[in-house]
């Protein structure tokens, strides 16, 4: 047998077995399908479905109000106090804010022995000074955050509204949330203090994220992010010439750590690198004082993160010693890392309640569930092991992270129905 030959033979077993795993995965159980149907037939959930659609119109409005309010990372206060202020004006038993910026929103249930969170985060990726007003063309909207992730807030309002219409009570008590930190180097801070000893006991989570309808996330995305800062005197290019330099450092650090983690990342559970930001020195005639990058390393194996760790960290100091060894005057480089960002992985099982209820009620929407993975605010309560799942905000939108970002509201009624759904039936109807 050729070598080619063997290839793709092996190419078409892994499709095989990927295929086969995918359609396991996806299978909903015969009860959990009864479960949404019955819940259907019911004449408030009837009702609420349909004021959800009628209500397009007021959640539009909101969603673009919201959008317009600046949520740049750490500095989530204006929208999260415009959030809560909306919030006091719905049907709720109690709203506040954590110290933390998490926007909350309490509906009790008749037993109140659960908590069943719905969330959506606040912050967008953007700095401060970006522009953030909607420009409208025709059936789309552009904005920096108009799906990522303000819409979420938008359907969260819409949700607590339809309650209110139609006078449903649930056993489980809600706890609606607008979430600081999700994005960059918040690193999940709002989430992870939730789910910390000094945060609201959670027994489900139910996020709402990126993406349309039947996305149903139950794989968190592990990530580690560093910074890496090499440190020296600095000095006139001319003047100081046969200083440590750091630029040069960082240049040697960048292509050790390169060529060491291509070789790992060719093979194994799938494995991602990436120097994302790098700056100092503060002109072109001064040896710098400082050169730092940034690197965001991502695994579905948290194990593998540990590794490539390992080869950053080898990198820069074998750089650091490589400069050191070659300056010809003034006090050695140092070196300095700081891990600025530690999103677990994780995994849940399909057939737990949650997930299961989640696809059936994706399924009844008309469209096929599709178990993702990604990195969201539910990588911190799967890693604990408890219920989480992230929807679709719904619609028809691109261009996430970027200030070209647009979004169109085509039916995107049915992801907030489809989250109503999801949300009845995992806190139960009294």
């Amino acid at each position: 047998m050729t070598s080619n030959l063997k290839y793709v033979i092996t190419m078409l077993l892994v499709f095989i077995i990927s295929n086969m795993n995918a359609q396991e995965q996806a299978i909903i159980h015969d009860s959990y399908k009864k479960e949404i149907k019955n819940l259907v037939k019911n004449k408030k959930i009837k009702k609420a479905l349909d004021l959800i659609q009628q209500d397009e119109k007021l959640t539009l409005t909101e969603h673009i109000h919201l959008t317009e309010i600046p949520a740049p990372p750490f500095k989530e206060e204006q929208r999260g106090e415009a959030f809560a202020k909306m919030l006091k004006e719905l049907k709720v038993d109690s709203v506040w804010i954590d110290e933390v910026g998490n926007v909350f929103a309490l509906i009790k249930g008749t037993e109140g022995e659960r908590t069943i969170a719905i969330d959506g985060h606040l912050d967008t990726v953007f700095p401060e000074e970006t522009d953030v007003s909607v420009k409208i063309k025709g059936d789309t909207l552009f904005a920096p955050g108009i799906s990522d992730d303000t819409r979420a807030l938008a359907m969260i309002l819409c949700m607590i509204r339809t309650l209110e219409a139609t006078d449903i009570k649930t056993k489980d008590d809600l706890l609606f949330v607008g979430t600081v930190g999700e994005e960059g180097l918040g690193d999940l801070r709002g989430v992870k203090h939730i789910f910390s000893d000094k945060g609201y006991k959670t027994d489900a989570w139910i996020a709402i994220d990126g993406g349309s309808i039947g996305r149903v996330n139950i794989k968190g995305l592990g990530s580690y992010r560093y910074k890496v800062n090499f440190l020296g005197p600095g000095g006139h290019s001319w003047g100081a010439f046969g200083l440590g330099n750091p630029h040069h450092a960082l240049g040697d650090a960048i292509k050790l750590f390169v060529v060491e983690a291509d070789k790992f990342t060719s093979y194994g559970d799938r494995t991602s690198y990436n120097v994302g930001r790098i700056g100092g020195g503060t002109s072109v005639n001064s040896v710098p004082f400082e050169s730092w990058m940034e690197i965001d390393m991502r695994s579905i194996n948290p194990k593998r993160l540990d590794t490539l760790e390992q080869v950053l960290y080898t990198a820069a100091n074998k750089a650091l010693e490589n400069q050191n060894k070659i300056k010809r005057i003034g006090a050695d480089i140092t070196l300095k890392i700081d891990k600025i960002g530690n999103r677990p992985s994780g995994e849940l099982p399909p057939h737990l309640p949650l997930v299961q209820r989640a696809m059936a009620a994706t399924a009844f929407m008309g469209k096929p569930p599709k178990l993702t993975r990604g990195s969201t605010n539910s990588n911190i309560p799967i890693s604990l092991g408890i219920p989480a799942v992230t929807l679709g905000r719904g619609g028809v939108g691109a261009n996430a992270h970027s200030l070209d970002e647009w979004w169109i509201d085509r039916e995107a009624y049915k992801s907030i129905q489809l989250a109503f759904l999801l949300m009845i039936s995992e806190a139960g109807m009294d």
